[in-house]
């Protein structure tokens, strides 16, 4: 009776829960929350002081008391306590407009395939305490090909590459379930170490994080482009131990990302090389769907078309595929059961 009444008050809610970005789908609603996975908290007293987009604001800029930090890693929870933290801050925000003094939400949360059952656990659990009445899991790539309608339940093969911040999910579905799949710690976030890397090696220039990141998306690229681009890397010289400025052009973030963006088609090239040729036949029709903040990285559709011999497209808002996916569950629950992780209809007691 008390699950019922709690369900009345409460949003049901669909949670992309990223190394990098969370994301909040509404049933009803759609996506209301876009924040970074970033957390605030003063070391001295324990508090948190900021959560997403003012955390990030901070990153980077602390004094030595205040620590800016990423509670997941490569896509799971490192950090139980401020995980639970930053999830009933996201969860209290969406029932803020609805008066709702207690909210119980139903949560579905997006995890990456390769988790293991004491990760999934973790996430359940920190689900749970953040105050969701009851709480499923979904696989990154099967929820990021409902999200972009890939017909998931029919017998032909689809081909799904989720590119995020710390993992890339490599999938191939088919009646409703992976048939081959590969998850790799990497993604956007190793794309941004590389440059730094680049900074130190090449020029001895040591660079923050966020303009690591900054110099991706302006100018960041997997395949020949038409036009030189080009702009300036601003850090510390390593030598000098002052600031220093360096052009930097788009072959060189390019030669920067190679080896990552190898190891990412590698994976993909082994993934169909696991994959019964009769789904292949259907990948070679439909194409293989590019989904995440990474698989925005310029030309590397191209590529990979080009070194698997399919065609590969990026999906219309690539970003928000997964917390779009965990909705759709939402709002069918009963009807979508069979795409939830096993351990994923654990739920709190009456």
């Amino acid at each position: 009776m008390l699950k019922k009444l709690f369900g009345y008050l409460s949003h049901d809610i669909g949670i992309d829960l990223g190394t990098a970005n969370t994301l909040v789908y509404v049933k009803g609603k759609g996506i209301v929350i876009n924040e970074p996975s970033v957390v605030a908290i003063n070391k001295k007293t324990g508090r948190i002081l900021a959560i997403g987009k003012e955390a990030k604001k901070m990153v980077g800029k602390t004094p030595a008391h205040i620590v800016a930090t990423r509670p997941l890693v490569d896509g799971v929870v490192s950090d139980f306590e401020v995980t639970e933290q930053m999830l009933k801050y996201f969860i209290e925000k969406v029932h803020k407009e609805s008066f709702t003094l207690f909210p119980r939400p139903r949560v579905v949360v997006g995890v990456p395939s390769g988790v293991t059952e004491v990760e999934k656990k973790a996430v359940i659990d920190a689900s749970i305490s953040a105050g969701a009445r009851e709480a499923y899991l979904i696989e990154e790539p099967m929820a990021a090909a409902i999200g972009v309608r890939l017909p998931i339940q029919d017998a032909s093969g689809n081909m799904i590459v989720d590119i995020g911040g710390g993992t890339t999910e490599v999938a191939v579905i088919s009646l409703g379930g992976i048939v081959s799949s590969r998850s790799l710690r990497i993604a956007g976030d190793e794309l941004n170490e590389n440059i730094i890397q680049f900074a130190r090696d090449e020029a001895n220039l040591l660079l923050g994080e966020k303009t690591a990141e900054n110099i991706k998306i302006t100018i960041g690229s997997a395949y020949n482009l038409d036009e030189k681009m080009e702009m300036a890397m601003r850090g510390r010289d390593l030598v000098t131990g002052l600031p220093k400025e360096v052009v930097i052009n788009d072959e060189q973030v390019r030669r920067a990302l190679s080896r990552s963006v190898k190891i990412l088609i590698d994976n993909i090239k082994a993934t169909i090389e696991e994959t019964p040729p009769e789904i292949i036949a259907d990948i070679m029709t439909s194409g293989i769907v590019l989904v995440g903040g990474g698989g925005m990285l310029r030309g590397l559709d191209k590529l990979i078309s080009e070194q698997t011999k399919m065609p590969v497209r990026i999906a219309d808002d690539p970003l928000t595929a997964v917390a779009r996916g965990a909705g759709i569950v939402l709002e069918d629950i009963e009807k979508l059961q069979e795409v939830l992780l096993s351990m994923g209809n654990e739920k709190t007691p009456d």
